[in-house]
Protein backbone atom coordinates (compact mmCIF):
# COMPACT_ATOMS: atom_id res chain seq x y z
CA UNK A 1 0.00 0.00 0.00
CA UNK A 2 1.07 3.61 -0.81
CA UNK A 3 1.63 6.01 1.68
CA UNK A 4 -0.57 9.56 1.19
CA UNK A 5 3.12 10.86 0.51
CA UNK A 6 3.88 13.70 -2.06
CA UNK A 7 7.82 13.32 -2.66
CA UNK A 8 9.11 16.92 -3.55
CA UNK A 9 11.37 15.59 -6.28
CA UNK A 10 13.44 19.14 -6.13
CA UNK A 11 16.20 17.98 -7.99
CA UNK A 12 18.43 20.40 -10.21
CA UNK A 13 18.16 17.79 -13.49
CA UNK A 14 15.96 15.32 -15.25
CA UNK A 15 18.15 12.26 -14.60
CA UNK A 16 18.49 12.59 -10.59
CA UNK A 17 13.98 13.14 -10.53
CA UNK A 18 13.96 10.47 -12.94
CA UNK A 19 15.97 8.32 -10.49
CA UNK A 20 14.29 9.79 -7.39
CA UNK A 21 11.02 9.04 -8.91
CA UNK A 22 11.50 5.72 -9.34
CA UNK A 23 13.19 4.66 -6.35
CA UNK A 24 9.96 6.38 -4.50
CA UNK A 25 7.33 5.62 -6.75
CA UNK A 26 6.32 1.99 -5.73
CA UNK A 27 5.92 3.76 -1.79
CA UNK A 28 4.04 7.36 -2.04
CA UNK A 29 1.10 8.36 -4.03
CA UNK A 30 2.18 11.52 -5.31
CA UNK A 31 5.22 12.99 -7.14
CA UNK A 32 5.20 16.55 -7.12
CA UNK A 33 7.45 18.68 -9.73
CA UNK A 34 8.88 21.93 -7.95
CA UNK A 35 9.52 25.34 -9.54
CA UNK A 36 13.54 24.38 -9.89
CA UNK A 37 12.69 21.36 -12.10
CA UNK A 38 10.01 22.07 -14.07
CA UNK A 39 12.27 25.48 -15.63
CA UNK A 40 15.34 23.92 -15.69
CA UNK A 41 13.88 20.93 -17.69
CA UNK A 42 10.51 21.96 -19.15
CA UNK A 43 7.06 20.37 -18.95
CA UNK A 44 7.99 17.14 -20.43
CA UNK A 45 9.52 16.18 -17.07
CA UNK A 46 5.62 15.82 -15.69
CA UNK A 47 5.62 12.61 -17.76
CA UNK A 48 8.85 11.18 -17.56
CA UNK A 49 8.61 11.07 -13.73
CA UNK A 50 4.90 10.03 -13.31
CA UNK A 51 5.56 6.24 -12.90
CA UNK A 52 1.58 5.60 -12.74
CA UNK A 53 1.67 7.67 -9.73
CA UNK A 54 -0.41 11.22 -9.31
CA UNK A 55 2.14 14.03 -10.40
CA UNK A 56 1.64 17.29 -8.72
CA UNK A 57 3.12 20.53 -10.33
CA UNK A 58 3.89 22.71 -7.85
CA UNK A 59 4.07 26.14 -10.08
CA UNK A 60 2.74 28.67 -7.52
CA UNK A 61 1.14 30.63 -10.21
CA UNK A 62 0.47 33.97 -8.95
CA UNK A 63 -0.87 36.57 -11.38
CA UNK A 64 -4.16 38.45 -12.95
CA UNK A 65 -6.54 36.25 -13.58
CA UNK A 66 -6.43 35.68 -17.84
CA UNK A 67 -2.54 34.70 -17.42
CA UNK A 68 -3.13 32.11 -14.79
CA UNK A 69 -6.08 30.65 -16.48
CA UNK A 70 -3.45 30.99 -19.53
CA UNK A 71 -1.06 28.88 -17.74
CA UNK A 72 -3.52 26.37 -15.96
CA UNK A 73 -4.92 25.51 -19.41
CA UNK A 74 -1.37 24.79 -20.78
CA UNK A 75 -0.65 23.06 -17.91
CA UNK A 76 -3.49 20.67 -17.39
CA UNK A 77 -2.49 19.49 -21.17
CA UNK A 78 0.13 17.58 -18.91
CA UNK A 79 -2.92 15.56 -16.70
CA UNK A 80 -1.44 16.42 -13.92
CA UNK A 81 -3.79 15.69 -10.11
CA UNK A 82 -2.73 18.83 -8.39
CA UNK A 83 -1.67 22.54 -9.56
CA UNK A 84 -0.94 25.23 -6.80
CA UNK A 85 -1.55 28.83 -7.00
CA UNK A 86 -1.62 31.27 -4.62
CA UNK A 87 -4.49 32.06 -2.96
CA UNK A 88 -3.32 35.70 -2.10
CA UNK A 89 -3.67 36.48 -5.90
CA UNK A 90 -7.43 36.66 -4.70
CA UNK A 91 -10.90 34.95 -5.60
CA UNK A 92 -10.86 35.92 -9.18
CA UNK A 93 -7.71 34.61 -10.03
CA UNK A 94 -8.09 31.29 -8.23
CA UNK A 95 -11.40 31.03 -10.54
CA UNK A 96 -10.27 31.62 -13.38
CA UNK A 97 -7.58 28.37 -12.83
CA UNK A 98 -10.42 26.39 -11.68
CA UNK A 99 -12.10 27.08 -15.37
CA UNK A 100 -9.12 27.24 -17.06
CA UNK A 101 -8.85 23.54 -15.50
CA UNK A 102 -11.66 21.45 -14.54
CA UNK A 103 -10.16 18.38 -14.44
CA UNK A 104 -7.33 19.15 -12.32
CA UNK A 105 -7.36 19.67 -8.53
CA UNK A 106 -6.47 23.48 -8.40
CA UNK A 107 -4.89 23.63 -5.18
CA UNK A 108 -4.46 27.23 -3.40
CA UNK A 109 -1.55 27.72 -1.17
CA UNK A 110 -2.67 29.89 1.84
CA UNK A 111 0.57 31.31 3.69
CA UNK A 112 3.80 29.60 2.89
CA UNK A 113 5.28 27.45 5.69
CA UNK A 114 8.28 29.42 5.52
CA UNK A 115 6.66 32.25 6.70
CA UNK A 116 6.72 33.40 10.12
CA UNK A 117 4.30 36.04 12.49
CA UNK A 118 7.49 38.21 11.70
CA UNK A 119 7.97 37.85 7.73
CA UNK A 120 4.05 38.35 7.60
CA UNK A 121 4.56 41.56 9.47
CA UNK A 122 6.94 42.68 6.97
CA UNK A 123 4.96 42.94 4.23
CA UNK A 124 2.05 43.95 5.96
CA UNK A 125 -0.18 40.74 7.25
CA UNK A 126 -0.03 41.61 10.54
CA UNK A 127 -1.34 38.99 13.18
CA UNK A 128 -0.64 35.30 13.68
CA UNK A 129 -0.03 33.08 10.59
CA UNK A 130 -2.82 31.18 11.65
CA UNK A 131 -5.42 34.03 10.77
CA UNK A 132 -3.83 34.21 7.29
CA UNK A 133 -4.42 31.31 6.52
CA UNK A 134 -7.80 30.92 7.85
CA UNK A 135 -8.77 33.91 5.24
CA UNK A 136 -6.96 32.49 2.50
CA UNK A 137 -8.69 29.21 2.95
CA UNK A 138 -12.07 30.23 3.11
CA UNK A 139 -11.52 32.83 -0.19
CA UNK A 140 -10.04 30.28 -1.92
CA UNK A 141 -12.47 27.12 -1.55
CA UNK A 142 -15.54 29.64 -2.35
CA UNK A 143 -13.64 30.08 -5.51
CA UNK A 144 -13.94 26.52 -5.94
CA UNK A 145 -10.46 25.68 -5.37
CA UNK A 146 -10.54 21.62 -4.37
CA UNK A 147 -7.33 21.72 -2.10
CA UNK A 148 -5.66 23.42 0.14
CA UNK A 149 -1.73 23.78 1.03
CA UNK A 150 -1.52 24.69 5.11
CA UNK A 151 1.47 24.10 6.92
CA UNK A 152 0.96 20.86 9.93
CA UNK A 153 0.35 23.45 12.22
CA UNK A 154 -2.80 25.27 11.02
CA UNK A 155 -4.21 22.05 9.31
CA UNK A 156 -6.68 21.57 12.33
CA UNK A 157 -7.76 24.99 11.98
CA UNK A 158 -8.44 24.81 8.28
CA UNK A 159 -10.39 21.49 8.51
CA UNK A 160 -12.64 22.71 11.11
CA UNK A 161 -13.40 25.65 8.83
CA UNK A 162 -13.38 24.08 5.67
CA UNK A 163 -15.10 20.83 6.29
CA UNK A 164 -14.15 17.21 5.18
CA UNK A 165 -14.71 17.29 1.24
CA UNK A 166 -11.32 19.79 0.31
CA UNK A 167 -8.44 18.36 0.14
CA UNK A 168 -5.25 19.55 2.69
CA UNK A 169 -2.04 19.00 1.51
CA UNK A 170 0.95 19.69 4.11
CA UNK A 171 4.08 20.61 3.59
CA UNK A 172 7.02 21.67 6.33
CA UNK A 173 6.60 17.77 7.21
CA UNK A 174 9.48 16.32 8.88
CA UNK A 175 9.79 13.08 10.67
CA UNK A 176 11.17 12.94 14.17
CA UNK A 177 15.01 13.87 14.34
CA UNK A 178 15.13 15.69 10.63
CA UNK A 179 16.27 19.10 10.11
CA UNK A 180 14.53 21.73 9.81
CA UNK A 181 15.90 23.43 7.38
CA UNK A 182 14.40 26.56 6.07
CA UNK A 183 11.15 25.56 6.99
CA UNK A 184 9.26 27.95 9.85
CA UNK A 185 6.02 25.92 10.37
CA UNK A 186 6.44 22.11 11.10
CA UNK A 187 5.41 19.00 12.52
CA UNK A 188 5.78 14.95 12.16
CA UNK A 189 3.88 13.30 9.61
CA UNK A 190 1.99 11.29 12.29
CA UNK A 191 0.84 14.54 13.93
CA UNK A 192 -0.15 16.23 10.29
CA UNK A 193 -2.13 13.44 9.61
CA UNK A 194 -4.04 13.18 13.17
CA UNK A 195 -4.95 16.59 12.27
CA UNK A 196 -6.59 16.16 9.50
CA UNK A 197 -3.67 16.39 6.80
CA UNK A 198 -4.74 14.61 3.37
CA UNK A 199 -1.28 14.36 1.72
CA UNK A 200 1.76 15.29 3.23
CA UNK A 201 4.79 16.91 1.26
CA UNK A 202 8.00 15.65 2.39
CA UNK A 203 11.17 16.22 0.00
CA UNK A 204 14.62 16.39 1.57
CA UNK A 205 14.10 13.96 4.09
CA UNK A 206 13.59 11.28 1.40
CA UNK A 207 15.42 12.19 -1.68
CA UNK A 208 18.76 13.57 0.68
CA UNK A 209 18.97 10.28 2.16
CA UNK A 210 21.28 7.76 1.17
CA UNK A 211 18.73 5.55 -0.58
CA UNK A 212 15.64 7.53 -1.43
CA UNK A 213 13.99 4.50 -1.71
CA UNK A 214 14.49 2.89 1.39
CA UNK A 215 13.53 6.41 3.05
CA UNK A 216 10.12 6.74 1.49
CA UNK A 217 9.23 2.61 2.53
CA UNK A 218 10.11 3.44 5.67
CA UNK A 219 7.96 6.36 6.14
CA UNK A 220 5.49 4.99 4.42
CA UNK A 221 5.50 1.99 7.20
CA UNK A 222 5.62 4.27 9.81
CA UNK A 223 2.38 5.83 8.44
Amino acid sequence: MTAPVAVALDAPDAATAVRWAAAVAPHVQVLKVGLELFCATGPGIVDEVRHDRDVFPDLKLHDIPNTVAGAARAVARLRPRFLTVHAAGGADMVRAAVEAAPDVTITAITVLTSLTAAHLEAVGLVGPPADAVRRLAVLAVEAGAGALVCSPQEVALVRSVVGPDVVLVTPGVRPAGSAVADQARVATPQQALADGADLLVVGRPITGAADPGDAARDLAASL
